[in-house]
């Protein structure tokens, strides 16, 4: 299962730097997860400081 941004995310790009994969990059209004390449590490959601990140 991928993770899912919310609204809530502040776009400070802690999560990206934590993507072993590179499945996470800025989108239109914040940062933004790619199904197709995360692999439900976790890595991202353990390092978000707002907790924007869960299970889709």
């Amino acid at each position: 299962m991928a993770k899912v941004i919310s609204d809530d995310c502040l776009s400070c790009g802690t999560c990206e730097g934590e993507c072993p994969v590179g499945a996470i990059s800025m989108g239109a209004d914040h940062y933004e997860v790619d199904e197709t390449k995360c692999v439900d590490c976790g890595a991202c959601e353990a390092a978000c400081p707002v907790g924007a990140i869960s299970d889709k």
